[in-house]
Formats: C-alpha cells, sequence, structure tokens
C-alpha cells in the first residue's frame, strides 16, 4: 500500500491550478452514455475514481480513450444492461449508471454501490423516484434488476435534497416523453454542471439550481465537446493549507460562489480572501481564531470539506464545534488526528474541538478520501514526520497532490 510521507513546518506559498471536478466528471461520464455519438470530455483528472468509472464503462461496451488531457468516449456499442463489474462495490458514482442505462436501455442491472465508508448513504430516495417514473424494480440477492417500459413525465417530490437522486432522475428523464419536474432538488453546482452537458448535447433542461429542475424530454441526444467545472473540493483543500500554514496560496481555476461558506469561514478565522472571476487569494491573518460550523447541502457548508476543516480548528486558539448533518460516520479522520495530539470530542453529530498550540507527527491512516485530505493537511503543520497509509483514498479524488503542495512549499513524499 501507497503512504504519503509529510514533514511538517513549513509555510506554504504559490499558485495552484485545481483540476476538473471529479464529482462533476463522474455523472457526466454516466450522462456520455444516452447517445450513441461522440463526446469529449475535456481536461478529465485521471485519478482512481474516474479511471474505475471508466473501466466499469468498458465493461458494458462502451469505448472510452484519454486522448492527452481529454477524454473521448463512444457509447454507440453499448450493448449490456448488467454492469457485473466488482468496481462498482468501490465506486458510490456508480450509481449514476442506474438512471443512465434506464434511460437509455429501459433496463438496468447491478449491485448497491459502495465507495466511502462514511455512512450508511442508502440510494431509498433514487429508487422511490425511479418507482413513481414507473420503473419495476426487483431485488436479486445482491442486484437489484430495474426495468421500465416508457418514462413519462412526472412531478417527482424529493423528501431531501439529495445530489445523487437529483442526477438521476435527470438521466432517467432526459429521453422520456412528456416534462418532469423535480421539487426540493439537490442545488449543487455539479448538478448545473450535468445540466449544461447535456443541454449542449441537445436536452432541454431548466432551472437546475433553483427550487424545481423542469426536464423536458427529447427524442435523442447528440455528442459534444464539454469543459466541466473546477473542483471547488479540491480548491476548498488547498485554501485550508494555506490558512493552517499560515501562508499565502492563490488557487486558479474555480468560482468562488462555489465555496462562499468556506471563504466566509476563513475571513472569520483571520484570513484575508481576495476573488476575481476563478481566481481566489487568500493570505493567512497569522493568529487563527476558532469558528463553528454545521454541513449541509448546498449553499450551505459542503461536508467534503468538513474533515480538512477540522485540521485548521484542531490548531486553532479557541473552542470550536463541528456538526455534520449529511453523513452519519464522517468523523473517520477524528481518531487520527487525535493520535497526533488533537484534543476533540465527538457527541453524536457534533465534534468539538479545544485548539493546541502544535500536532505532533504520527502513523495515521486514511480511513476515507476526505479523512485523508485532512491528515495531510494536518501533517503539514505538524512537528516532525507524518506517515498515511492507505494513499488510494486520497489518490481517489486528488490528481498530483503530492506535487502540488510541493510546488507551494510543503514537504510531501509519496512511497
Amino acid at each position: 500500500m501507497e503512504k504519503y510521507v509529510v514533514n511538517g513546518g513549513k509555510r506554504l506559498s504559490g499558485v495552484v491550478q485545481v483540476e476538473r471536478a471529479k464529482n462533476s466528471v463522474l455523472p457526466i461520464l454516466a450522462g456520455a452514455l444516452l447517445t450513441e455519438e461522440q463526446v469529449v470530455i475535456k481536461k478529465c483528472p485521471q485519478i482512481y475514481d474516474v479511471v474505475n468509472m471508466i473501466e466499469i464503462l468498458r465493461t458494458l461496451g462502451v469505448r472510452v480513450e484519454f486522448e492527452g488531457e481529454n477524454v473521448v468516449i463512444d457509447a454507440s456499442g453499448l450493448n449490456q444492461y448488467e454492469v457485473k463489474s466488482e468496481k462498482v462495490k468501490e465506486l458510490r458514482s456508480s450509481v449514476y449508471l442506474f438512471g443512465a442505462l434506464l434511460g437509455k436501455l429501459k433496463h438496468a442491472k447491478m449491485t448497491y454501490p459502495g465507495g466511502c465508508n462514511i455512512g450508511l448513504r442508502p440510494i431509498d430516495l433514487h429508487l422511490k423516484a425511479f418507482r413513481e417514473l414507473g420503473v419495476k424494480i426487483v431485488e436479486e440477492g445482491e442486484f437489484l434488476n430495474c426495468e421500465v417500459d416508457k418514462t413519462n413525465g412526472k412531478e417527482i417530490y424529493l423528501d431531501f435534497p439529495s445530489v445523487g437522486a437529483t442526477e438521476n432522475i435527470i438521466l432517467l428523464t432526459v429521453l422520456s416523453d412528456g416534462k418532469t419536474e423535480i421539487h426540493n432538488p439537490a442545488k449543487e453546482p455539479e448538478i448545473v454542471d450535468l445540466m449544461n452537458f447535456l443541454n449542449s448535447m441537445g436536452a432541454k433542461i431548466y432551472g437546475a439550481g433553483t427550487d424545481i429542475i423542469l426536464i423536458d424530454g427529447v427524442k435523442k441526444l447528440h455528442g459534444t465537446e464539454f469543459l466541466p467545472m473546477g473542483d471547488r473540493i479540491e480548491a476548498g483543500t488547498y485554501l485550508l493549507a494555506g490558512a493552517i500554514t499560515g501562508g499565502d496560496v492563490e488557487i486558479h481555476g474555480v468560482k468562488s460562489k462555489n465555496i462562499s461558506s468556506l471563504v466566509h469561514k476563513l475571513c472569520d478565522n483571520t484570513c484575508k480572501v481576495n476573488m476575481k472571476n476563478d481566481i481566489i487569494y487568500l493570505k493567512s491573518g497569522g493568529r487563527k481564531k476558532p469558528f463553528c460550523l454545521e454541513t449541509g447541502p448546498f449553499p450551505f457548508f459542503p461536508t467534503d470539506l468538513q474533515a480538512q476543516t477540522m485540521s485548521l480548528l484542531a490548531v486553532c486558539d479557541g473552542v470550536s464545534v463541528v456538526t455534520e448533518n449529511v453523513f452519519e460516520m464522517r468523523f473517520n479522520h477524528v481518531p487520527e488526528l487525535i493520535k497526533m495530539g488533537a484534543d476533540i470530542t465527538v457527541k453524536g453529530r457534533s465534534a468539538f474541538i479545544s485548539g493546541v498550540k502544535s500536532l505532533r507527527g504520527a502513523n495515521v491512516c486514511a480511513k476515507d478520501l476526505r479523512a485523508g485530505a485532512s491528515l495531510i493537511l494536518a501533517g503539514l503543520v505538524a512537528e516532525g514526520e507524518t506517515i498515511i497509509s492507505n494513499a488510494y483514498h486520497i489518490d481517489r479524488g486528488y490528481l498530483h497532490l503530492d506535487k502540488k503542495l510541493t510546488s507551494l512549499g510543503a514537504d510531501v513524499r509519496k512511497l
């Protein structure tokens, strides 16, 4: 198993270009199945989750190739509705294949998706919406066999603004008859990106990012070339790296409005943040003030930045409280941070962090993607050497993390 080795105590300074968003690229890859014409995804990051999704698509008869920074997809040979790849159990975003295959072939059969162990993450909202749209679902051992004769437009009301359910409904209904309305949809920027991608193929989707999404079904989609949005979670991670080390960093390639909740918290932490177009500049104010946060659906604080932010709070002057409202097991990083000297107590969905003057290097383990990133950040400010095992989890969502941090002046190696 590969490891990251971090020697702390370096002040970070410099410029970082973020990659295209993992959480945008993965549903877009599924959406590429909806046309028989060529689709080009520009500047597609070759991270583990993307590579795994591509390998799953290939098992379905889809031709997918990297051409430089771009990915070229030809789904004209799509000939399988049953997803047999074991990689489904490693990749939560494989869930989008349900909607895409049902939309294209009217049939999909696969196991429940896997991914990070951060909670139950049930797909009951997906399945409930599918049934309302006429999908027949039969559980066959570990497989879900989903089939639909004809998808007619309908009003769907989500009990919770689930990102996955919202995107799966879009993928299922974009080629349907009639109009579908999604009420109480998730509003994440990645959903807007999926809408823009499908619309560039001839879809008629309106209202992504608002309280109601309207999908006016079309008969056919055509090919496209599309540049996904910048990764707001990667950008937030590098902003936090600058803040925790008392440095100054310039992040290129992400819209500040997509992570405004983090920016506001960093300003509370005495950082100075300037934003222009797709560039965010952060200069640490030195002394680190505590603050409290609660995660929630966009535009509230993103759960995918909660763990990284807790590393910053671990070295602030005073007590902070972090409440996790999205996933019930997203405190996997807490025991590892405690090994490094952090003072954190978890009670239910809340973590109480009493800031310490310094962390110390230790042997720790990345239990999931964002937990791993939080340990990298803690290692940047810790005294001595931090060794983070299970590097695979980190590489699922960050491309060349060690090289980018090194370019900012950090001492990070991957072994």
